[in-house]
């Protein structure tokens, strides 16, 4: 053991510091309690000798003064004089005569002034002045030796408790740190034990039991893991087979849903060439809306059949891999299969059987154009579709209002909206009013189209511009009507669409930004409307 590092243990040092400071403390603490009451002393001596004075002194300087003889007034006044903390003594006759002896009385803390009476008779009076000098010189003489005596002492009992706590603690304590750290496989069957102990046992000796029952167990553990190794490393060469046959198999299950998310993406790109003006996210989530049940469900599978594989392989690795837990594994991987396989099998039909939807797709340029001359082409265009119907269709354009626009963009958006009103809102009838109003401003266009229909359902009203919602659902509806007008309308014109309630069938107001432009070649100073998409 190095000694050197026992004897540079910072709880010794630190037991040393808190005991030198403590006793410190309360040498310093009685030191000052025994100055004060020394102190008291010495006040109370001066008192005393105050009252000495007035007793002894002042009947033999009555009796000198009044037989005026002075140089033995002189000598009297000045043996008071002498006494310990006298300072100054000071007679003055009724002759007015003055006596004095002495420093002065300017910094005196104790003045006392006795009349001097011969025979019933005041003849003078003697004033007697003291400080506290020789009293304070006594306490700091004392407080030096105190002090000086007291740091040796505590120095010493410090120092001896420093070197206790090491033999008896400290040292025990390093020791059983080296041990500690120096514990391995390849040294735990060496015990610890403490030199130079008594019989008697005490709570180092506990500790070194509680640590040395602790590497025993630690053996115990370290042989039960050894068997199970042996026992595992027995069980790898059966396993490994089986794994890479179930990982095979999992590995076409895998090229087969990996084949039928390539189909599904396929078909997705087509919906998207297909859909005008349909962004791409929007058509994804309509397939995935289709599809998700049984995607999802391949999805999770594939995803637990992963987290198991990696269970497996992480089991294999740290080679604690059990009987019970691969019989486990291997039950959730023909389960997983099976569902797989009839998730995929629904899907591929879902593919089959989704419907393209047929949206025109053609160059869409900006071009100028009269509103009411295109409204009423396109009105007089889907008009051929209700030939067997008797519908009346109120439109209301100004037809001054010229436009720098995407002409398409709106043919399709009234094009759906008629459809609509034709398909949904009339329903088993055979007339109808439609209301197709256009308004503009110096900022807006804004275009309210209203039909006297059923009117919308309060579900279908909430998501009516979701893709794939439909009331036709199996008779010919793709429910990607009202979602491709809504993309028109937002990211093409870059306007708003909303709907607004009426007593009787439905009201679309679609709001479009417009930018005012003078051309000088427009006839009558008519101005040209240009939307900002």
């Amino acid at each position: 053991m190095d000694n050197k590092g026992a004897f540079n243990s910072k709880l010794s040092r630190r037991v040393f510091v808190y005991i030198f400071l403590c006793s410190a403390f309360l040498s310093v603490c009685s030191t000052m309690i025994q100055l004060y009451v020394d102190f008291k002393g010495g006040v109370s001596a001066l008192d005393g000798r105050f009252q000495n004075i007035e007793s002894s002194f002042n009947q033999s300087i009555s009796t000198s003064l009044w037989d005026f003889n002075e140089p033995l007034v002189e000598q009297q006044i000045g043996g008071i004089q002498s006494l310990p903390d006298i300072r100054h003594v000071k007679i003055t006759t009724s002759f007015g005569k003055v006596y004095q002896v002495g420093d002065g009385m300017d910094n005196a803390e104790k003045v006392e002034n006795y009349p001097i009476i011969f025979e019933g008779n005041s003849i003078g009076n003697m004033v007697i002045a003291a400080d506290y000098r020789d009293i304070y010189q006594q306490l700091w003489q004392k407080a030096g030796f105190i002090i000086v005596s007291e740091f040796i002492k505590i120095f010493i009992v410090a120092f001896c408790t420093f070197f206790i706590v090491h033999l008896l603690i400290t040292r025990h304590l390093y020791r059983i740190t080296l041990y500690s750290k120096a514990m391995s496989g390849q040294s735990i069957d060496t015990p610890l034990t403490l030199e130079h102990r008594s019989k008697k046992t005490d709570e180092l000796d506990e500790l070194v039991a509680a640590i040395n029952y602790m590497r025993l167990t630690l053996k115990g553990d370290i042989i039960q893991l050894e068997d199970a190794e042996n026992a595992l490393i027995n069980l790898n060469g059966d396993l490994e087979i089986k794994v890479y046959e179930r990982t095979a198999k999992l590995a076409d299950s895998n090229q087969q849903l990996q084949q039928s998310l390539n189909e599904l993406t396929l078909a997705k790109d087509q919906l998207v060439q297909s859909e005008k003006m349909a962004s791409l996210g929007q058509l994804v989530a309509g397939v995935a809306h289709e599809v998700n049940t049984p995607l999802g469900i391949c999805v999770t599978s594939v995803s637990a059949l992963k987290e198991k594989v990696a269970e497996l392989n992480q089991a294999l690795i740290e080679e604690t891999l059990t009987k019970k837990q691969l019989t486990s594994i291997l039950n959730l991987f023909v389960e997983y299969e099976q569902i797989i396989e009839r998730s995929l099998n629904k899907a591929v039909d879902l593919i089959r059987g989704f419907k393209s939807v047929a949206v025109e797709h053609h160059t869409d340029p900006k071009i100028k154009i009269n509103l009411a001359q295109h409204v009423n082409d396109i009105v007089n265009t889907v008009k051929t579709l209700f030939k067997q119907k008797n519908y009346t269709i109120k439109i209301q354009v100004d037809d001054t209002i010229n436009l720098v626009t995407y002409p398409s963009a709106w043919n399709q958006i009234l094009t759906n909206f008629l459809t609509n009103s034709h398909i949904h809102g009339f329903e088993d009838r055979i007339d109808g009013e439609i209301s197709i109003e256009f308004q503009a401003n110096e900022e807006n266009l804004v275009l309210i189209y209203q039909d006297n229909g059923k009117g919308l359902d309060a579900k279908i009203k909430d998501k009516i511009f979701d893709p794939f919602v439909t009331t036709k659902r199996g008779l010919g509806g793709s429910g990607l009507g009202m979602n491709i007008v809504y993309n028109l309308v937002n990211t093409k014109l870059g306007g708003t669409i909303k709907i607004v309630e009426s007593e009787h069938g439905c009201c679309f107001v679609v709001r479009v930004p417009l930018l005012a432009q003078q051309e000088s070649h427009i006839t009558k100073g008519t101005p040209d409307l240009k939307i900002i998409p």
